[in-house]
């Protein structure tokens, strides 16, 4: 590739920020402009991505990220706390691409909303500026989901476990090693952020509950929906297998996919499916890695798309 596209890294020190710097590191056409965390800040960035040399983690305050006007910049920062970098980012460099990581920008329509393999998506992700990333749990209900959206009725329940570093950095229960010990952990039993997001661009509201176990990363779902008609398995395996035969970072498989086969991939691996109760009733899981296609991995797309480039530059597909 013969251009290189400076990155800008807001909110560097988190998991899904290792995984971005590595990814930024091996990507044919981008270069790091800028990694800003107030907590590392002066520490050499290869301490914790030995990929990138000769860059310090820097403390950058939203003008000062704005003046450098990279070509493209990742919020990996909690919801609410982006706001302000986008208010600078619009008065000082309006033309840098925003891939937002956090929940704040996916219910706003001025945000091309950024998981490519949903119907046309990809149309409002080429050349867009401001991009929401989805949700790692929504990401996997979301494809689960989505092959079989116009023949289900009712409510689908999405039975979703992730690894503690979805929980993020910042100390609690769900990310406390010694109480996730031998334990399974339910949270947020209603109205979970990623339950109105799903509804929101599946445009069919869905029944989610999340839990948190001891292993570090991965998420699976297991969805159960009431389909409107009679349908056989092999129908049903035919929308999936129509869906995701042109998608590299999605696999269809027979059997139901564990959540340790979703650790560590760059995409998602839906399987299980299973039609019950006289071809009224789909179970189907997906498995995927909460920091890669549910964060990091899905960001590098958007911003490929965005920039012009080939959407998996830099991403290498499982299978």
């Amino acid at each position: 590739m013969s251009q290189t596209f400076s990155i800008g890294l807001i909110g560097a020190r988190g998991y899904t920020g290792r995984e971005l710097l590595k990814l930024i590191a091996g990507h044919p056409a981008f270069a790091l402009a800028f990694a800003s965390s107030r907590e590392l800040a002066g520490t050499p960035v290869s301490a914790m991505a030995p990929e990138i040399t000769g860059v310090d983690f820097e403390a950058l305050s939203p003008q000062e990220a704005a003046a450098r006007r990279p070509d493209a910049c990742v919020l990996a920062l909690p919801d609410g706390a982006g706001a302000a970098f986008v208010a600078a980012f619009e008065a000082a460099a309006p033309d840098t691409v925003l891939v937002d990581l956090s929940a704040d920008y996916r219910f706003d329509d001025a945000w091309a909303y950024g998981l490519p393999e949903l119907y046309r998506q990809r149309e409002g992700l080429a050349g867009a500026r401001r991009i929401a990333n989805p949700g790692c749990y929504a990401t996997a209900a979301q494809l689960a989901l989505h092959p079989v959206n116009q023949i289900i009725e009712d409510y689908p329940s999405v039975f979703g476990v992730s690894g503690y570093s979805g929980a993020g950095t910042t100390p609690s229960r769900k990310n406390d090693t010694d109480a996730l010990a031998g334990n399974l952990m339910p949270y947020a039993l209603s109205g979970h952020k990623h339950e109105h997001e799903v509804t929101r661009h599946l445009r069919r509201p869905i029944a989610f509950t999340p839990h948190v176990h001891p292993a570090f990363s991965g998420i699976l779902v297991t969805v159960h929906a009431r389909l409107s008609q009679p349908v056989s398995l092999d129908a049903v395996k035919a929308l999936y297998d129509e869906a995701y035969a042109h998608e590299p970072l999605v696999q269809v498989q027979d059997a139901a996919p564990e959540l340790k086969d979703g650790t560590g991939i760059n995409g998602a691996i839906i399987g299980g499916l299973t039609v019950i109760e006289d071809q009224r009733r789909l179970v189907v899981l997906c498995a995927e890695d909460n920091l890669l296609k549910g964060a990091a991995v899905q960001a590098v797309q958007n911003l490929n798309l965005a920039l012009g480039l080939d959407e998996l530059a830099g991403i290498t597909a499982d299978r």
